[in-house]
């Protein structure tokens, strides 16, 4: 019996990461068709994203293959880790300026993301009918 769950979390796992490549490759495939400035694991992420919102739901094998490539997030960082190595000159000519950009994006990112939870938590509670006790 435990085989058989592992076949089938098996399967789970890998429906899951065809649908998230999928959209990877999706996202690719528009960028380069509409010659797009966006990069492809964007567009990739607002197509999934965007087939999430039209399905009402994150499908379970999707989130299933999510959590485990969010596992090894760290690993994943790696690469970006050398390239901000292998960019040492410019990080000293233009670093000051990178690291505002970041922070007030952050910034902005922060505000934005608690103005939406707090606009979607108002709305649940209008939504829901007040209990009578």
């Amino acid at each position: 019996m435990a085989s058989y769950f592992k076949i089938n979390l098996g399967f789970a796992m890998l429906y899951g990461l065809s649908i998230i490549f999928l959209a990877l490759v999706s996202g690719e495939l528009l960028r380069q068709l509409f010659n797009l400035p966006i990069p492809s694991v964007v567009l990739g992420m607002l197509l999934l994203t965007l087939w999430c919102v039209v399905r009402g739901r994150a499908e379970s094998k999707i989130a299933l293959a999510s959590e485990g490539l969010l596992r090894y997030l760290g690993v994943l960082f790696v690469p970006a880790g050398v390239g901000l190595i292998e960019l040492g000159d410019r990080l000293e000519a233009q670093g000051i300026a990178m690291m505002v950009t970041i922070m007030l994006s952050t910034l902005v990112t922060l505000l934005v993301t608690a103005w939406v939870l707090n606009f979607l938590l108002l709305r649940r509670q209008k939504k829901q009918p007040e209990s009578s006790v």
